[in-house]
């Protein structure tokens, strides 16, 4: 058949087609122009993702800086390790006294940085314990995103992280806790509600009401107010038994 021999199109058909042709090009334009890594919408209004980041990779990036940082380093590791090392193993030896804690518990300390917590945990008996972060500090701190643990399914008897506000992803934050976490195991967060949190932090949390909501198989056991070294609510949670 001939070119020709095709039905022309009616002249107000024209301005239809070419208008959707346009526009057809436009969201192909856009939709390449928009990044990979977008983030989703805050997970409720006390839970805000700040802005800032292009990508999965440049949020890593500002975190190492801060844990990459030699001066921050120096001073984890030299005048702040025993004042640290102390506070945390009276607040662990207190979670033993309250039965939320036991020498034999496997323990995971999250974002542990150079693992004072982890000294901690030992110091107070807690021998099978480890910490994760974005760099290692062996023997106490192993490589791993709290993003995406790097363990099996029920792996802890207890978990701990004063780190919640530099998550990107609260939800997979806590989903990991909870998968990570055995049945009738404990999880404790510090966290601070009364101001924002350092330059560092990728979330802030206005109301420990949100950071509830996130866990979808825990019972709350308490919430207090402490004094962590800037953050100032504890939240203890106890995962479901089967």
């Amino acid at each position: 058949m001939k070119p020709a021999d095709f039905p022309k199109l009616p002249l107000i058909v024209k301005p239809f087609i070419l208008s959707l042709f346009l526009s057809l090009s436009l969201l192909a334009f856009l939709s390449l122009q928009t990044p990979r890594h977008t983030l989703k919408k805050d997970p409720s209004p006390d839970l805000k993702i700040r802005p800032g980041y292009s990508s999965y990779d440049a949020y890593i990036q500002r975190q190492l800086n801060k844990t990459l940082n030699p001066k921050l380093r120096q001073i984890w590791t030299t005048r702040d390790w025993n004042r640290k090392v102390h506070v945390f193993s009276g607040f662990f030896d207190s979670l033993k006294q309250r039965k939320l804690l036991f020498n034999e518990s496997k323990a995971l300390c999250i974002g542990a940085r150079v693992g004072q917590e982890v000294a901690a945990l030992k110091r107070v008996g807690v021998n099978d314990s480890v910490g994760i972060d974005l760099v290692p500090y062996p023997p106490l701190v192993m490589k791993g995103d709290f993003h995406h643990q790097p363990f099996d399914n029920e792996t802890f008897d207890f978990e701990f992280s004063n780190v919640f506000d530099h998550a990107l992803y609260p939800k997979k934050f806590v989903g990991e806790i909870e998968r990570t976490l055995k049945p009738n195991g404990i999880c404790v967060l510090h966290v601070t509600l009364s101001r924002r949190a350092d330059k560092y932090s990728a979330n802030d949390l206005y109301n420990v009401k949100s950071l509830i909501e996130l866990f979808k198989q825990s019972e709350v056991v308490k919430v207090r107010s402490v004094d962590g070294f800037g953050l100032d609510t504890e939240v203890v949670f106890r995962k479901n038994k089967k």
